[in-house]
């Protein structure tokens, strides 16, 4: 079969239209589990979680049960909340325990491998050693198996059992690998060294090829466990067990009393008012602060008043974009941890807009080396006929995760552990039982919040610090320009990146490229991959609908 080009737009999609449910998520097989449930009488939240375990078989790049897992929704009752379920450090991943532990690897280097950007140090005395992308020490206490419980539970109308079936059948029985998916699923040949971890994911070595079919039979052994016995077999079980050892076996310091100890909670959303519309996201440690601040600051300078393909449209927003990227990720952490400002208020964003004006400034991101610009994971949403509406986000971080598989568990560990710092005195310094910073965001917003009509949406942008910048595109497009939805998540898009640089697509206007550099920003041309993964599902007055983003493989199955 001829490699695919992932950089060619060549077909166009519609907004798909639905009576009962729609399910948009980047991988077909993925969506049609969350319709599978929908048809059985399960709601949107039970959809979203089919929809999810089934991405972690035939997505396994970007998401698996080795991660964490995040979601906000609006439920049929017209409550709007959260679910957060990501874990910490382990009890014993202090600074020193893990400079020390680093201090004694002969392989330390192996986990700043040099392709991904990030170096290392080798100081004698390690004190130089910045947090590893990779490894043991990167692994934190994954939250997935337990969000989707804990959301089933609360939310939905079936078990958790019922749900897993659709990814445990595409385990066992197999599926075709699609084209996106088998691009990624390359990086895992140089990535699992391992053989447990190898068997479980490579075929003689070598990444499946597009369309080629293949079996997680590993993988689909431990969701039927979990269907069975419930998610506590991953935390107080032998999966628990394996999880440990397999850490530990590293020179790791996650025990099974760190995951027993974990708890999904169901924190209070974060929102603001945008040209009419009321736009939720996730409060800290989540970076749903620096999507609502960069929308505040792009209100306060008119961003959105620009014509649509103007450059001053890209300009103003990118401006708020950066203001709010400094200001979140200098000051979002877990909030047991340290007080955050109010970065969310009309009078941060006042303040914040004062120096915009119509040439391109260098404003810092403000954290350095916290290893989450460009990191993978899977976003889906779901709207049903009862009035719910999910956003679901599922994911190990960066792409297979640390490198680390569980034993013959078949799940990979994440890596979300690489966004703490070994500086005592950075805003996301590691400490035991302490959550990372988050890049995970899913949207909810409430399009006619002042009407009577009622008109809901979940969405997401993926892809670390595309998320937000993302969220402030995909806001605007419908909200501004009043755009369909597929024409919201087609249009090229552009992201500021940590090097000051403004980043577009190549199937950017060449016209509105050269203005932007004509106002001084740095202009480059990225790849298409690297500017996101978006889903929406939208319920307007009872009508349902769904778009997908053009750059994954992805579909929107309705009924």
């Amino acid at each position: 079969m001829p490699e695919p080009d992932l950089d060619r737009f060549t077909s166009r999609r519609s907004t798909v239209y639905a009576d009962n449910g729609v399910v948009a998520t980047s991988q077909p097989l993925a969506a049609e589990a969350g319709v599978e449930i929908l048809r059985q009488g399960g709601n949107a939240f039970d959809a979203a979680v089919a929809t999810a375990a089934a991405l972690n078989v035939v997505e396994p790049t970007s998401t698996g049960l080795g991660g964490d897992a995040f979601a906000l929704y609006r439920t049929a009752d017209g409550d709007v909340g959260a679910m957060r379920s990501c874990g910490g450090a382990p009890a014993e991943a202090t600074v020193e325990n893990v400079r020390a532990s680093l201090r004694d690897r002969d392989d330390v280097s192996d986990w700043y491998p040099e392709n991904r950007g990030y170096a290392v140090d080798d100081g004698d005395d390690g004190d130089d050693l910045g947090m590893p992308f990779l490894g043991p020490h990167t692994v934190t206490v994954p939250g997935t198996a337990r969000g989707w419980e804990a959301t089933v539970e609360r939310h939905g109308r079936r078990s958790l059992g019922d749900v897993l079936r659709p990814a445990i059948r595409y385990a066992t029985e197999g599926y075709p690998v699609s084209e996106v998916i088998a691009h990624y699923w390359q990086g895992a040949e140089d990535l699992f060294t391992d053989d447990n971890a190898r068997e479980a994911y490579l075929k003689d070595g070598r990444a499946p090829a597009v369309g080629e079919r293949v079996r997680l039979p590993r993988l689909g052994e431990s969701m039927r466990k979990i269907a069975e016995r419930g998610a506590d077999v991953v935390y107080e079980g032998e999966i628990a067990e394996a999880i440990a050892e397999e850490v530990q076996s590293k020179g790791g310091f996650l025990t099974v009393s760190d995951l027993a100890a974990f708890e999904p909670e169901f924190p209070d959303p974060v929102s603001t008012r945008y040209n009419g519309a009321e736009i939720y996201e996730l409060p800290p440690n989540n970076q749903g602060l620096v999507a609502l601040e960069a929308l505040n600051v792009a209100q306060e300078v008119g961003a959105g008043e620009h014509p649509l393909d103007s450059p001053e449209r890209v300009h103003y927003f990118a401006e708020a974009t950066k203001r709010a990227f400094h200001d979140g990720h200098r000051y979002i952490t877990d909030p047991e941890y340290e007080e955050i400002p109010p970065l969310a208020s009309r009078s941060w964003a006042e303040k914040r807009s004062a120096d915009v004006d119509a040439t391109a400034s260098d404003v810092s991101f403000g954290v350095p080396d916290s290893h989450a610009e460009d990191a993978d994971t899977v976003l889906l949403c779901v709207a049903d006929d009862e009035g719910n509406v999910v956003s679901f986000i599922n994911s190990r971080f960066a792409g297979f995760g640390s490198g680390l598989v569980a034993g013959d568990t078949g799940i990979a560990l994440q890596n979300r552990g690489s966004s703490f710092s070994l500086d005592p005195d950075h805003p996301n310094s590691l400490e035991p039982g302490k959550r990372p910073f988050h890049t995970l965001i899913p949207g909810v917003v409430d399009f006619a919040p002042d009407e009577e009509r009622d008109d809901w949406a979940a969405f997401g942008v993926m892809g670390g610090y595309m998320q937000p910048q993302g969220h402030v595109q995909v806001v605007s497009n419908v909200v501004d320009y009043d755009l369909p939805l597929q024409a919201a998540l087609d249009l090229p898009r552009w992201r500021y990146r940590e090097d000051g640089s403004l980043a577009v697509e190549g199937r950017t206007d060449g016209n509105l490229t050269t203005k932007l550099a004509r106002m001084g920003h740095d202009v480059r041309v990225l790849a298409p991959t690297l500017f996101g993964g978006a889903q929406i599902a939208r319920n307007e007055d009872g009508v349902l609908s769904g778009a997908t983003e053009p750059r994954k493989d992805g579909t929107v199955g309705g009924y």
